[in-house]
């Protein structure tokens, strides 16, 4: 739907333009907020890059840790499973087969 508004001559600027609208100075209340609420927005997006940053840091060295001790796993299996069944999937997933099974016999023959 378009609006149309008539405009009497005595509202016309120079030329035959009518004039332009008043415009909110950027010193006006709403646009203070947004000016303090910049800073705030900025630090926490770089809060949330760094976290991010740091975790995929700290899945790197899990994961190189897991994938080269396997004396590293073994500890894992016990505090948690659940991770080493996500490092076991990931490697079976990308086609190395074989490590559960290695790890599993070498942990049972350590027990007798």
């Amino acid at each position: 739907m378009v609006i149309t508004t008539r405009v009497r001559e005595a509202d016309l600027g120079k030329g035959g333009a009518p004039p332009l609208l008043r415009m909110r100075s950027p010193s006006g209340p709403h646009f203070r907020m947004a000016r303090t609420m910049e800073p705030l927005a900025k630090k926490i997006f770089k809060g949330i890059l760094v976290a991010e940053v740091m975790g995929l840091f700290g899945a790197y060295f899990l994961f190189n840790k897991m994938n080269t001790s396997q004396d590293f796993r073994h500890t894992m299996s016990k505090k948690f499973p659940f991770i080493l069944e996500v490092y076991y999937k990931s490697l079976e997933h990308s086609g190395m087969y074989g490590t559960r099974q290695q790890d599993q016999e070498k942990w049972l023959n350590s027990k007798n």
